[in-house]
């Protein structure tokens, strides 16, 4: 024995010479450990502030002493515990569903409910651009899928006439609030067509709760169509400053058969009740903010239309994420670099998480951005 193991001749070269190309085409990511030291931070998805909120960290506290730090094993052995319970009612209430079932991540709720719930026999008309989770769970799925153009209801309509006698059953499923682009579908028109050709409606609320909707429970909630969807995908990860994900269902057998076929909720331990006291707690802040989610809707107006007088054009819109189109993956380097150098942090996207020539500065604003958080980003975009 010589020591430490050696890899077999070549395989770590391989891999040197994947990583040389996505380095030469300026897609190689790395990590970096976030400053906390006074920076600008536009790349969080805690849109509310919560992560922080004393309120928040008071109820994580609470549940850390009564329940500990973990659920130490899966729900279907001994990690279901009553504050799981006491959130899923919680979650159910808000959004107007009868039930609803915790998951660990977003990436896990997707993926087994795509993976899970759809057949070989089915169809799944997916818009362009959904999540990598989608299309991992449907693809896992065997089921046959067509995408139709990004937010193009026409598009999905044709398909469905198109398909409508082919397949056991037609899923159709999109988001709420696209995390790259912070546009969103017709949820109405959608309702109407879910009537019209009765297919199963799959909705991803995840960047829309807290921002959108009387109570904050999303966009179809902005809609006045409230529970309309079939099933519901949120996350406790962004507006409410925790950690996991839900699954919401009119129907609970979609709920137990996610129980008893899902793998990510069955061989995971659970959602650590810390995490899970954090949510109850947001949910709490967020019925006290109730009154002014107004003021976050015009934050996003006004941040919009200044970046616009700068000649640099952004979609229009009120959600909490602006996608800066910069098209070329260099440029987007370039501009996100001096923008920390100058203490402001924005995401920097780049392929495959966007579409090739759709490279980003991605800016997520949150409740807590002042008047001179907006001139010294500007400042410093205009420099760029």
């Amino acid at each position: 024995m010589s020591g430490l193991p050696e890899l077999p001749l070549g395989f770590a070269s391989r891999l040197e010479k994947g990583l040389i190309d996505r380095r030469a085409s300026c897609l190689f990511r790395s990590r970096k450990t976030s400053p906390d030291d006074g920076c600008l931070d536009l790349r969080s998805n805690d849109y509310l502030c919560m992560a922080k909120d004393p309120l928040v960290l008071e109820s994580a506290k609470l549940a850390l002493t009564r329940f500990g730090a973990s659920a130490s094993a899966s729900p279907l052995v001994s990690g279901y515990l009553a504050i799981h319970q006491e959130l899923e009612e919680r979650l159910a209430q808000l959004h107007g569903y009868p039930n609803c079932l915790l998951m660990v991540s977003g990436h896990a709720a997707n993926r087994s409910v795509l993976g899970n719930l759809v057949g070989p026999d089915d169809l799944v008309l997916l818009d362009r651009l959904v999540h990598q989770s989608i299309i991992s769970g449907v693809q896992a799925s065997g089921a046959k899928f067509r995408r139709f153009p990004h937010n193009d209801l026409k598009g999905l309509e044709k398909l469905l006439n198109d398909k409508k006698d082919c397949f056991r059953h037609i899923f159709v499923v999109t988001e709420s609030l696209f995390s790259m682009d912070g546009d969103s579908p017709d949820l109405l028109e959608m309702s109407r067509l879910r009537e019209r050709f009765g297919f199963i409606w799959i909705l991803d609320e995840a960047h829309a709760i807290g921002w959108y909707g009387e109570n904050g429970s999303g966009i179809l909630e902005e809609f006045n169509i409230k529970a309309a969807a079939d099933i519901v995908i949120g996350t406790m990860g962004k507006a409410l400053g925790s950690q996991g994900a839900y699954v919401l269902a009119h129907s609970k057998a979609v709920i137990d058969h996610l129980i008893n076929h899902a793998g990510e909720y069955i061989y995971s331990t659970f959602l650590s009740p810390v995490a899970a006291g954090a949510a109850l707690g947001a949910l709490d802040k967020m019925e006290m903010l109730a009154k002014i989610r107004g003021q976050w809707r015009e934050l996003s107006l006004e941040w919009r239309a200044n970046i616009r007088k700068l000649d640099i054009p952004v979609p229009i819109g009120d959600s909490p994420i602006i996608p800066i189109l910069m098209r070329d993956e260099e440029i987007a380097l370039e501009k996100t670099n001096y923008l920390a150098s100058m203490g402001i942090l924005v995401s920097c996207i780049r392929p495959p998480t966007v579409p090739k020539g759709g490279a980003r500065l991605r800016v997520s604003l949150n409740r807590n951005l002042n008047r001179s958080d907006l001139e010294r980003f500007l400042n410093a975009l205009g420099h760029s």
